[in-house]
């Protein structure tokens, strides 16, 4: 697991000038009076670097939370922000309505975990869950996966006899528009374009539009839901790394995933007060498998170090940036 960090609770933004430059923010200034905050507690991939959980992104308004995505280590990096960045409202037990962007694996191998973990850490109603067709089909499997624990805990001598409701689950599989509504967010959902059906989501709080793409290539859906938005948490994959990646990867990148060139062209026509990028395929040294290194290749050339990204966005955007972390918060 990640060290602990000795940053304050809220991470330093950094302005990122065309050449890539970057010139810390107070993160007091920019946090005070701010009603909503972007938590990221993971912002991963299918790779398992151990300093980068799977996708999670924390949406909290006030001292309530809303959780997108929940890919492996959520609950873990929600107990771990809670602890350092002092965010009670993402303690495992207060995470009671999730979104999903779509159903890979790195978006939801923590999903039996924020079930029933969440459950046994204090949640008492049913997780309310929504996401692409498949949602409901996943969330029946794994509480029939996990049936014998869940009755076990919940029979007459059972620590959660008490709250059976707390390990029940109601899937909402959705379409574009308004998904979601309460005193304190909207939700929009918009279609993506991905490998498998896949939404981005628009928040709309009280102080904060706050826009999450997921897994897309560049769409003009993501464009009108942000529209000035002040928060646009967006994947990127740099284009130095991908020349080294194999012909079918690079494929893949190109019909289902946005590049660092494309990602600067949709911030220029978005606007988002501060671009967040997040979900960057890259190796650390030794993590590679053998297999996707060049001929040749060093231990790290698969690796894309943070600079590298800022570099290729940066010099095509002009606008606030950041290379987000995870536990990093906005």
């Amino acid at each position: 697991m990640k060290p602990t960090s000795t940053l304050p609770p809220v991470v330093m933004l950094l302005l990122i000038s065309a050449a890539g430059a970057q010139q810390p923010q107070d993160p007091e200034a920019m946090q005070h009076g701010l009603r909503t905050k972007v938590v990221l507690l993971g912002t991963g991939t299918p790779v398992p670097d151990p300093d980068r959980s799977g996708p999670a992104t924390v949406i909290v308004v006030d001292d309530r939370a809303y959780l997108v995505d929940f890919g492996p280590g959520v609950v873990r990096r929600a107990e771990l922000a809670v602890l350092t960045r002092k965010i009670p409202a993402v303690e495992p037990g207060n995470l009671k309505v999730a979104f999903v962007t779509h159903l890979h694996s790195d978006h939801t191998a923590g999903y039996s975990d924020l079930i029933l973990t969440g459950w046994t850490s204090g949640r008492t109603v049913p997780l309310e869950v929504y996401g692409p067709p498949g949602l409901q089909a996943m969330t029946e499997h794994i509480l029939q996966a996990y049936r014998v624990d869940i009755e076990t805990r919940t029979n007459p001598d059972g620590n959660q006899r008490r709250f059976p409701n707390g390990a029940k689950v109601n899937a909402h599989e959705i379409r574009p528009g308004v998904i979601y509504k309460d005193d304190k967010v909207t939700v929009i959902a918009f279609q993506t374009k991905h490998a498998m059906d896949s939404y981005g989501y628009r928040f709309d709080t009280p102080d904060r539009r706050v826009v999450i793409s997921g897994d897309t290539s560049p769409v003009a859906a993501t464009i009108k839901a942000c529209d000035g938005c002040d928060v646009l948490v967006h994947e990127a994959q740099p284009l130095e790394l991908l020349a080294k990646m194999p012909e079918s990867i690079q494929s893949f990148v190109a019909k289902y995933h946005t590049t660092t060139e494309q990602i600067a062209e949709l911030a220029n026509k978005a606007k988002p007060k501060l671009l967040v990028i997040y979900h960057t395929v890259s190796f650390p040294p030794g993590i590679a498998p053998p297999r996707l290194l060049p001929p040749k290749g060093s231990a790290d050339a698969l690796y894309a170090p943070p600079a590298m990204l800022q570099r290729e966005i940066g010099s095509r955007y002009s606008g606030r940036l950041v290379i987000g972390s995870d536990l990093d918060v906005y």
